[in-house]
């Protein structure tokens, strides 16, 4: 995800559910009660960290016990210093106090705990790039100081790394054919980072690089299911048990299982989307265009996937009575600029989703050279009475429209194929009318149909009347 195009909508929980899921997830759960215990007497180091006679203490308070609990309580109060849920007050002394926003976390909008659980996120990110500490100790124990070199630990090249990898599970979360919220395979995300696009069978060389990308993952995806961000099925300890033996490949979906599963929750969708935008990505949301005007909502869906789109259209038709919003609809529909037949059509997939009511606004319509193919459409579908017959160049005229908007929405897919072919069938001698037809697109449809079309001769017509077409429209 290098580039800054748009992205397909996010369909985003409402808000204060999200703030819901971000105050139960153990990371800031864990902050905010250390917060609340820490007072006067809690004491921190130099780094900012608990003094080790406290830990005891705060892992009583968090409930935790076993060989992880100190480390769980010092994440615990990393992240509270980190959020401004407590304030280090005298760093001589190693005094703290509690923080203004944890008033936020109870108190505050459902943005400002989110705001809040977004600051803890970015620390978690931030260590998570951060090499393994028993690397650390292994690089110390051999030459007593720690030499970055010989961990060959790159930070840049991590954090890039990890940001690849939640770029690809965002693109497959919000993505018309993805997963939805059926687990991604921990090898297939590793190969989407690091096997080429067009690279037909990977290498034995690549493969052993996909590998390493999933330890490195499984590492990383540990650290991120407290903070909320995924649901994480670990691999299987047993495939690692030998590090001499490649583990064989899956062959069942239980067996895929085992080399780990993992899925953005709705609140890891919101915040990588977050992170998206403050990188200079356009991560819509279903839902933004909302409040705009009919234009915006036509433009701003031609993009879309059909789902995100009838979505998106649905929350946009909600606050608008049915006229009204017909009215604004074939208003903005109207143009004769290249994605003018585009809007048309997302014009006609809205005005299906409203209701006889709207009637008056397309009969208003009927004599208008662009819109009175598609409104005829509309009333007859809808059961109107008295819909008058279209002329033959209305007719002639919605049919080049309707090509251009499939060209624009889908490109050469088989639904256009069939579409072309239907046409062609229809009209006996559609070709010697249609190049004359006034509409911008006209020399552009008739070319694509004479490369869609899988008859010679029907196809080689077309490309003559895509000839005249052009000599007509003046090149």
């Amino acid at each position: 995800m290098s580039d800054s195009s748009t992205l397909p909508p996010a369909r985003l929980r409402p808000e204060a559910e999200l703030a819901g899921d971000a105050l139960s997830t153990p990371v800031l759960a864990r902050a905010a009660r250390l917060a609340r215990w820490a007072g006067p007497d809690t004491r921190v180091d130099a780094g900012g960290g608990l003094v080790e006679e406290q830990v005891p203490a705060a892992a009583e308070e968090l409930g935790l016990t076993g060989d992880d609990a100190a480390a769980h309580v010092s994440e615990a109060w990393r992240t509270a210093v980190d959020t401004g849920l407590v304030e280090i007050t005298d760093e001589e002394a190693g005094t703290v106090t509690q923080g203004e926003d944890l008033a936020l976390l109870t108190g505050g909008s459902p943005q400002d705990v989110l705001g809040v659980w977004l600051t803890a996120l970015e620390a978690v990110l931030a260590d998570a790039s951060v090499p393994d500490l028993d690397d650390l100790v292994d690089a110390m124990a051999e030459g007593g100081e720690v030499d970055l070199s010989s961990l060959d630990w790159d930070p840049e090249a991590e954090a890039e790394f990890l940001d690849g990898v939640l770029g690809n599970l965002y693109l497959l979360a919000v993505g018309e054919d993805g997963p939805g919220d059926t687990p991604v395979p921990l090898p297939a995300l590793a190969a989407s980072v690091i096997v080429p696009s067009d690279m037909g069978e990977p290498t034995n060389d690549v493969l052993e690089q996909v590998s390493d990308a999933m330890m490195r993952l499984d590492d990383r995806f540990r650290l991120l299911e407290p903070i909320g961000l995924v649901a994480y099925q670990p691999v299987d300890e047993a495939l690692m048990a030998d590090a001499d033996e490649e583990p064989a490949a899956p062959v069942d979906e239980t067996d895929v299982a085992r080399y780990g599963m993992v899925r953005l929750t709705p609140l890891g969708l919101y915040g990588l989307r977050t992170r998206l935008l403050e990188a200079g990505f356009d991560a819509p949301a279903v839902g933004d265009l909302s409040d705009k005007g009919a234009d915006a909502l036509l433009d701003g869906t031609a993009s879309f996937p059909p789902a995100a789109a009838h979505a998106e259209t649905e929350l946009w038709l909600a606050g608008r009575s049915p006229l009204t919003a017909a009215r604004e609809l074939l208003a903005a529909a109207r143009g004769s600029d290249p994605g003018a037949p585009l809007r048309r059509l997302r014009c006609q997939q809205a005005l299906s989703l409203v209701g006889t009511e709207a009637e008056p606004a397309l009969r208003e319509v009927l004599d208008d050279a662009e819109l009175g193919g598609l409104a005829r459409v509309w009333l007859t579908e809808h059961g109107a009475r008295d819909v008058p017959a279209p002329p033959p160049e209305m007719v002639f005229w919605l049919t080049i429209d309707t090509v251009a908007a499939q060209l624009a929405a889908e490109g050469n897919s088989e639904e256009l194929r069939a579409l072309v072919e239907g046409l062609a069938r229809q009209h006996s001698g559609f070709f010697d009318t249609v190049w004359r037809v006034d509409h911008p697109a006209t020399p552009d449809v008739l070319e694509a149909m004479g490369r869609l079309h899988p008859d010679k001769k029907i196809a080689k017509e077309a490309r003559k009347a895509a000839f005249k077409a052009r000599s007509q429209h003046g090149g």
